[in-house]
């Protein structure tokens, strides 16, 4: 899977995460540490599996926890439009 930021969306870095904003409607939505760790992984091309790998290495989590954790913030950012595949 491919996954971009829709043309419109901008993002940064915060001291608690990433931010992202819609310039179009100007809603924002903020990720905590490990949200943001999932999309900077995504949006360089990783796969979801990889983000997975990623998290059970990094945190203390199993990997079914990851990958619906993966799954839900791909889901969440999809449907308010705030990437592509």
């Amino acid at each position: 899977m491919t996954l971009k930021l829709r043309t419109g969306v901008s993002c940064a870095d915060t001291d608690y995460g990433i931010a992202l904003l819609d310039e179009d409607s100007g809603e924002y939505w903020e990720l905590n540490p490990t949200g943001a760790q999932v999309l900077r992984l995504l949006l360089r091309g990783g796969t979801s599996e990889q983000a997975v790998r990623d998290l059970t290495d990094t945190c203390d989590v199993d990997a079914e926890s990851a990958r619906d954790d993966v799954r839900g913030l791909v889901e969440a950012l999809d449907s308010s439009g705030l990437v592509e595949r």
